[in-house]
């Protein structure tokens, strides 16, 4: 799962017999989108048609030759903080990411790691079972800094060949500290990759000193990167809230509307994306980017 990935968006549509659902596969470009959508006091909108929904490339609205709402398998990287700040939250915040764990879907597959001043996977990497997660999220190892973009960028390579759905979940209570990745580089390979990023932001209290309690400010770019590549972002004041917003992501990912449009304009660059839910009250989520890239053609095989 090593190496960087061209800016992949060029992908066909097949139909799995069994499920009916649609499979995006290299040759043919369609460019697929994962939706929430959400009414006006924050509840998940069920029971959507493909005629609900309007989607825009460079602003021009564009035909939507894939509709999927049935639930699809993801695999996701769930990356959490375990600097210095984090030392009177760490079993808190553990117990949360538990609750996202346990809310997979037996398709769903799942690998954790932890960031500090290094960034670490368990040893476990991709897996269904439940119990090890939970272990593996128990066991995580705790530092000083936080390498925040650094462990995002790491996040998205650990995904790098994996089929289907592809989804991070990052967690922090602060500013990036000692990272060689910026997040503008953490954007571009997520668009490029097609991979959604979760952000998950807590103020906490920590003891920097004797008698000397200070608070955080989660990054402020965490919410540029979950809007940008589509996926939610929390920024919690209490560590009562840690449980629900990992609960909350688990919901949304398995609640999501699959979207497709061929698009006609190749021109290598990046596009803007916009999804429009034709229902006033609604308000739909997707990635706000894509790279409008040839399909590579296959290569020829002799006889």
């Amino acid at each position: 799962m090593r190496g960087w990935l061209s800016a992949a968006f060029a992908l066909g549509v097949s139909v799995a017999l069994g499920a009916q659902q649609p499979t995006f596969r290299s040759g043919t470009q369609t460019v697929p989108l994962y939706i929430t959508v959400t009414d006006a006091v924050g509840r998940l909108v069920p029971n959507l048609a493909k005629e609900d929904f309007t989607v825009l490339d460079n602003g021009v609205p564009q035909e939507i030759t894939v509709f999927d709402n049935t639930v699809r398998p993801i695999t996701s990287v769930v990356m959490l903080d375990t600097s210095g700040s984090m030392t009177m939250n760490l079993d808190l915040m553990k117990a949360a990411a538990e609750q996202f764990v346990i809310r997979l879907l037996p398709e769903d597959k799942a690998m954790v790691g932890a960031f500090n001043n290094k960034v670490e996977f368990a040893d476990v990497g991709f897996t269904n079972d439940r119990d090890d997660l939970i272990h593996a999220i128990r066991e995580l190892d705790f530092g000083n800094a936080t390498r925040l973009w650094d462990a995002a960028a790491m996040s998205l390579q650990q995904l790098e060949g994996v089929e289907g759905r592809r989804v991070v979940v990052l967690f922090t209570d602060g500013d990036d500290q000692g990272s060689s990745t910026s997040q503008g580089k953490v954007i571009d390979k997520a668009r490029a990759d097609e991979v959604m990023i979760y952000a998950i932001g807590l103020e906490s209290v920590y003891m920097a000193g004797p008698g000397q309690r200070m608070r955080t400010r989660p990054a402020g770019g965490l919410r540029r990167v979950a809007d940008e590549t589509g996926g939610g972002y929390f920024e919690l004041k209490k560590t009562e809230e840690l449980g629900p917003a990992f609960t909350r992501v688990a919901q949304e990912l398995h609640s999501q509307y699959l979207l497709g449009f061929t698009p006609t304009n190749l021109d290598g660059k990046v596009h803007k994306l916009e999804v429009r839910s034709k229902d006033p009250n609604n308000k739909a989520r997707a990635r706000r980017s894509y790279v409008a890239t040839a399909a590579t053609p296959p290569t020829p095989t002799g006889k």
